[in-house]
């Protein structure tokens, strides 16, 4: 197996080096920066030693000329030497060994021109500030220690020489300046070997930095890497190509560079897994993207793993002509491998790939849309047989599925304001008050037409949107009628997919709570005629809400075969019997159904809502059985927010005097 792992792609140990391997690369890395400290340092020494003329113009007169001659000739040479050696880019070793040898020359011709001097008094006492050539090569410069101590001990030699052979010095004089310059070797000597010490320990400090941020730097590209490669087939995962298709796109807008989306699926891939195995349906996925990697990587396009079987490439074209020309080149490499597929019972024995072929148009807006478009393409060549090349045709039956429109719809449906809400008005029986309302989903295509919500609801449950969209009414209905109190209790229904979604209790409370609202006022129907199962997720939600106080109620009662278990295993506050029952009431042996049911549920102690209710016949008979609240056209059409009080205050006049407020 082709597997991609972090610890791969990372050395886990990184080898260590010797002590002198060390010693080795930090003189290889101090290199350049050594050069350019000897460099600042002569030239600033330079300087300061031509400076000094004016001490011996006061000090020694008489001799003053020969001494500033001689500084500026060992000045001049000193830097023209160092410059020749940086230009022909001589070692460090060596410019610093020239710098030493400057600093001693510039001792020696001082001390040789002001020798003399007549007033050998004065001279006796300005030899002490000979110890700032030793100091300088100590401390001024970076020199290695060697270099250093081998400088300032012939420097010191040099002193304690001319002291020896000053004949006009008192010996006591002598002993104490030569005790002074020792004492300056030895103390300059010994903090030279300090800050190399130093200077070393800070390179194995940075060193060590480096490393441990190298090794970082290639985890971290390791782990970018993991993230965004499938491992399997070593392509790009969806994450990359998600980020790759928002690139491309950004283009498309900008430049106007199109491009061509191709799905590929590996034909009849389950039943290869199915007759030889997983292991054996791997090497065939790396087989295969291998050869397709070949095919994009020919045409200047990107091939990622879109999940499972299915590939996707991403091709720069400005004619859907050159996208075919891939997808056909793509079909015919793979069938060239003649990887063997006997379990496909279609008359091909080899793996074949089918092809779904998008690109880039004038209309284009969303790029989702054009991967919906290529894979309705694909699922057309599916529909086709397989092996086989379509590309995306909107007037083609197989590829104009409405049911994939409307999935396309339901992605942008909250952005675009395709979906709204309208409330019914439920009715308590006995006195025809309003006692809450229903919020029921709209849905309506980019052209305006409308979408039944038996439509678009099992699609939004099957793609997902419904997640979305459910929280979006839950906010919506909180808004609208109860933050401005239009109705008490306002009931929503709720997807069984819902429930199963962590956190969806938790958005409730999060709600109600930023409403202001209690609990009790908001009510989730639970449709019984959805197969619901007994799924411990869902139970779980339920209890949740009802601990935030909110209504449980069983919506459709008697259209399913879970009304019963459900009735046993939750506590509904309502339950609302289909308008189905209420309908067949023209018949005795429908009133006898319905008299049953609401038996039922009375011995249960729930409250019992009726829907359906469309005639003043319906509402007589609702108050003869005893039930407790009504739901249908008669007693109030469902109608957006705008129009709610006003319809509401309409319908109060309108039945003031009929059958439903009548006791």
């Amino acid at each position: 197996m082709m597997h991609i792992l972090a610890e791969n792609t990372v050395p886990a140990v990184r080898p260590a080096l010797s002590s002198e391997q060390m010693r080795v690369l930090y003189r290889q890395e101090s290199e350049l920066s050594r050069k350019g400290v000897t460099r600042h340092g002569l030239w600033i020494a330079v300087a300061a030693y031509i400076a000094y003329s004016a001490t011996d113009y006061l000090f020694l007169p008489d001799v003053a000329l020969y001494t500033i001659a001689g500084r500026l000739a060992v000045g001049i040479c000193a830097l023209l030497l160092l410059e020749l050696l940086l230009h022909f880019n001589v070692r460090a070793d060596t410019v610093d060994v020239v710098a030493a040898v400057s600093v001693l020359s510039a001792y020696v011709v001082w001390l040789s021109t002001g020798w003399m001097t007549s007033g050998a008094n004065a001279f006796s006492y300005y030899m002490v500030f000979g110890a700032i050539f030793m100091m300088s090569v100590n401390l001024f410069f970076s020199f290695r220690f060697p270099v250093a101590f081998v400088a300032s001990a012939t420097n010191m030699l040099i002193f304690v020489g001319f002291l020896y052979i000053f004949e006009p010095m008192p010996l006591l004089y002598k002993l104490i300046l030569g005790a002074f310059c020792i004492s300056c070797f030895i103390f300059t000597s010994y903090v030279n070997l300090q800050l190399n010490r130093e200077r070393y320990k800070v390179f194995l400090n940075a060193y060590e930095a480096r490393q441990q941020q190298t090794a970082a730097e290639e985890r971290g590209q390791a782990l970018l890497h993991l993230s965004i490669t499938d491992s399997l087939t070593g392509l790009e995962n969806r994450r990359a190509i998600d980020q790759r298709l928002r690139d491309y796109w950004r283009d498309w807008l900008e430049q106007g560079t199109g491009f061509a989306i191709l799905l590929i699926d590996v034909d009849f891939f389950k039943r290869y897994n199915d007759c030889y195995g997983h292991q054996e349906g791997d090497r065939c996925l790396i087989a295969v993207s291998q050869r397709l990697r070949t095919v994009a990587a020919s045409h200047g396009a990107i091939i990622g793993r879109y999940g499972g079987e299915e590939f996707i490439v991403i091709a720069p074209t400005d004619t859907p002509e050159r996208a075919t020309e891939l997808a056909l080149a793509i079909c015919t490499a793979v069938r060239a491998m003649a990887y063997p597929h006997e379990a496909r019972r279609d008359g091909t024995t080899i793996v074949t790939v089918s092809v779904g072929v998008s690109h880039t148009r004038g209309h284009s807006n969303q790029v989702d849309r054009v991967i919906h478009e290529a894979d309705r393409a694909l699922y057309a060549a599916k529909a086709s047989g397989r092996n086989c090349i379509r590309v995306f045709d909107h007037t083609d039956p197989l590829i104009n599925d409405d049911s994939e429109n409307i999935a396309a719809i339901l992605k942008i449906a909250l952005e675009q304001h395709l979906v709204s809400l309208v409330y019914q008005p439920i009715r308590n029986v006995k006195t025809g008050e309003l006692s809450g309302a229903e919020a029921l989903m709209r849905l309506k295509m980019l052209d305006g037409t409308p979408v039944l919500p038996s439509t678009f609801i099992p699609i939004a449950e099957r793609t997902g949107a419904i997640i979305e969209l459910g929280r979006w009414a839950i906010r919506t209905v909180c808004s609208d009628l109860l933050a401005t109190n239009l109705v008490k209790v306002a009931s929503v229904n709720v997807s069984p997919i819902e429930l199963k979604r962590p956190g969806f209790a938790t958005y409730v409370a999060g709600t109600l709570a930023e409403f202001g609202l209690l609990g009790s006022r908001l009510a989730f129907e639970i449709t019984e005629g959805i197969e619901l199962e007994m799924d411990q997720d869902v139970v779980r939600c339920i209890t949740d809400l009802r601990k935030l106080g909110a209504q449980i109620w069983l919506d459709d009662f008697g259209t399913g075969f879970a009304g019963l278990s459900w009735l046993r295993l939750i506590e509904f506050d309502t339950v609302k019997i289909d308008r189905s029952f209420l309908h067949d009431c023209d018949t005795e042996r429908g009133r006898m159904m319905l008299r049953d049911i609401i038996t039922l549920l009375r011995n249960r102690g729930l409250r019992i809502l009726v829907e359906g209710a469309e005639t003043e016949e319906h509402v007589v008979l609702m108050k003869q059985y005893g039930i407790d609240q009504l739901q249908g056209f008669y007693v109030g059409r469902p109608v957006p927010v705008s129009q709610f009080e006003a319809y509401e205050v309409l319908r109060r006049s309108t039945v003031s005097g009929n059958s439903l407020i009548q006791k």
